[in-house]
């Protein structure tokens, strides 16, 4: 059965889960998941995990992302995007390209960011968007994010009783471009709502990289250590091959918090990482089943 990562480009008005249902379906296994949510409204990079490259999601998750986004401002919704329903409208007449940076520029850094209410984080074991649905009132979380780069792409023009403009963004995990252009609009004096959204980047694969839906097949799967092309590979020798596959502690010659196994044929054997109780050692991280490793060639 073949592991690997794939690169999808998502389309529009389908879920991130309805992506990885397809791609079980074209791939034919039941173990794919993705790494970082699109919302149905959004369309761009999606990584999803195959197989063992599953044991990995959770460190493409936590990467940074870059993101396209197109704002209607003077329009606020329930769900913070233009799917919602629309709450209240208000008519700018006028709204220029300096005041949009100048409220773009007090977003750089680290910020305590709410999440929205139609999301699919957990609090107090169910998902936010059911409280949403249910109407029922639950506290919504603050987490802290971090926006590293942002600038205004096309300058606001006027579309009928609304302005819209486009901003590019580069974010750190877990940061929600809706609430973000929410507390855009806060900043600016009125109510915005997403319009269109576009990810060019998830840590370091880009558009370019994606396959379409309708190509996704087994042999676009990347190998799992594509995935982390700046961690320190390590050749291991054959006799110490079954150590790590039962989860050895090990002594390695690396000051890296993380590093990629290999045995002397080049196959990927385990993802290690620097052991806490004692730092001049390595545990593993994620050990990869052997026939795997070696089946993407």
């Amino acid at each position: 059965m073949k592991s690997g990562i794939l690169i999808v480009n998502k389309e529009k008005n389908m879920t991130s889960r309805d992506v990885v249902n397809i791609a079980c379906k074209k791939l034919n296994t039941r173990h794919i998941g993705h790494t970082g949510t699109l919302d149905p409204i959004a369309t761009g990079v999606l990584v999803l995990g195959v197989n063992e490259g599953c044991k990995v999601i959770d460190l493409l998750t936590s990467t940074t992302k870059i993101y396209q986004a197109e704002v209607i401002v003077g329009m606020e919704t329930d769900t913070l995007d233009i799917t919602g329903h629309i709450l209240k409208t208000y008519n700018i007449e006028n709204l220029t390209k300096n005041v949009v940076e100048n409220a773009l520029r007090k977003f750089k850094g680290k910020y305590l960011q709410e999440v929205p209410k139609y999301s699919a984080l957990h609090v107090n074991g169910k998902r936010l968007y059911e409280y949403a649905r249910n109407q029922e009132e639950v506290t919504l979380p603050k987490r802290e994010v971090e926006i590293f780069s942002i600038e205004l792409l096309k300058e606001p023009i006027k579309e009928e009783n609304y302005y819209t403009f486009s901003f590019h963004v580069h974010v750190s995990k877990g940061t929600y471009i809706r609430s973000l252009i929410r507390d855009i609009g806060n900043c600016l004096g009125y109510p915005c709502t997403m319009r269109n959204l576009v990810r060019e980047k998830q840590g370091d694969f880009s558009l370019e990289d994606c396959v379409s839906i309708e190509d996704m097949d087994i042999t676009k799967l990347r190998k799992i250590e594509d995935a982390f092309p700046n961690y320190e590979k390590i050749i291991i020798k054959k006799e110490e091959e079954q150590k790590i596959e039962n989860g050895a502690i090990l002594t390695l010659d690396t000051k890296e918090k993380y590093v990629l196994l290999f045995n002397t044929r080049k196959k990927l054997l385990a993802l290690y990482e620097r052991y806490q109780k004692d730092p001049s050692k390595m545990k593993p991280y994620r050990v990869f089943r052997r026939e795997s490793s070696e089946e993407v060639k």
